[in-house]
């Protein structure tokens, strides 16, 4: 095939994840893009619910009409208290994968300037005047290229910004007695032993008897398979489960790292999603932060003389975020008091908007105060000495 022959496109995609996602179907919701050729590549065709995104927010937005169930309050514990949360003015609101595929997908494909193909990318070789893009099966290229596909590798060789992993493995189960609030999630329960990691339980009840149970850890290493599902049978035990079955199963690894991913953005490729530094660093949360980030970038591609590496700007809240994690790389079982401390009597409305990167200089002080001061200051001097 000589060049010519190639397929051209305005914009590829490459990976099909939240971000990818999100950014197309507000292409389409903007009406700016209807003349610009598109196409997204994955090698996964998205048909099996294969991850649950969970988000607060105050206001309606595009997703509310696959939101699967939402909540007002929330329990945070751990081994010496417990606060049930008032969340309002948010709710707590979960999405499951398959929902959130298919109500994109139905989208997508009424408009015929959109293109999806369900194969593996094997290369991205960017040009002079255009990208050249490889799958296993064809070849393309494009004016402007957006990459969802993490390679976990730039964060991992290197020691200057640590690497954390939000690791994860839950069940959906179904129990014979009735032991779930259905009104309330269990936002972090730390009275699981720490072993000296900063490890919880997640839960997502969607009746008495039905709920998402999932053992959690901020941490460097993952675990063996069987030592999570371990640790999710010993806490149904001890919310007085004898019988349940299990409906599904997720399992998930989601990078928690202030690494500038945005410094690989380069004059026709942009980085996007995980691979972009999408995810907030300090809660592996990815939904709400993609969803604000594919807005601007919709806004941000509409200037014709935009520059992809113009697209990120840095914030406080990188800064704070960074100091967290280095505090838990270092001593990661301290994630327990640090959370606890947050969360024992802070304003829940303010801690969500804090996490949401909404707040004053003056409501983060209000937030930052609640936390162990003496190691923030410990972090504060080494962070501002390793970056300069």
């Amino acid at each position: 095939m000589n060049s010519s022959q190639i397929p051209h496109f305005d914009y590829i995609f490459t990976g099909t994840g939240l971000a990818s996602l999100m950014t197309v179907y507000k292409m389409i919701l903007s009406g700016k893009f209807s003349n610009k050729l598109i196409l997204l590549l994955d090698r996964d065709s998205k048909k099996i619910n294969d991850r649950t995104w969970c988000f607060w927010e105050k206001e309606e937005s595009v997703w509310n009409s696959i939101v699967s169930k939402e909540w007002d309050s929330a329990l945070f514990a751990n081994e010496d208290f417990k606060r049930d949360l008032d969340l309002k003015p948010y709710s707590y609101n979960k999405i499951n994968g398959i929902d959130f595929y298919n109500f994109v997908f139905e989208e997508l494909f009424k408009h015929s300037n959109i293109t999806f193909l369900n194969e593996k990318v094997t290369d991205i070789n960017e040009l002079e005047t255009h990208v050249f893009v490889g799958t296993e099966e064809n070849r393309f290229t494009c004016n402007y290229l957006f990459n969802s596909i993490y390679t976990k590798a730039f964060a991992e060789r290197q020691n200057k910004y640590p690497v954390l992993q939000q690791h994860f493995v839950g069940w959906f189960v179904k129990t014979k007695e009735e032991v779930f609030n259905r009104e309330e999630v269990t936002f972090m329960d730390f009275s699981v032993e720490q072993k000296g990691n900063t490890r919880f339980m997640y839960v997502l009840p969607t009746s008495k008897t039905e709920a998402l149970v999932e053992y959690t850890l901020f941490s460097e290493k993952l675990l063996p398979k069987e030592e999570y599902e371990n640790e999710i049978q010993i806490y149904l035990r001890k919310f007085g489960v004898s019988q349940y079955q299990i409906l599904e199963k997720e399992e998930g690894s989601i990078p928690m790292t202030c690494y500038p991913f945005w410094e690989k953005n380069t004059k026709r490729v942009l980085n996007i999603g995980t691979a972009g530094g999408w995810t907030k660093a300090s809660t592996g949360y990815t939904f709400k932060s993609s969803d604000k980030k594919s807005s601007d970038l919709v806004e941000f591609i509409q200037n014709k003389d935009f520059q992809m590496k113009d697209f990120h700007k840095k914030s406080k809240f990188w800064f704070y975020d960074l100091l967290l994690l280095d505090i838990l790389y270092r001593h990661n079982e301290l994630g327990s008091s640090i959370f606890s401390s947050l969360f024992k009597k802070g304003n829940p409305e303010l801690i969500f908007k804090f996490l949401d990167e909404e707040t004053s200089f003056f409501e983060d002080v209000k937030v930052i105060l609640k936390c162990p001061k003496l190691l923030f200051i410990k972090a504060l001097f080494r962070v501002i000495f390793r970056l300069n």
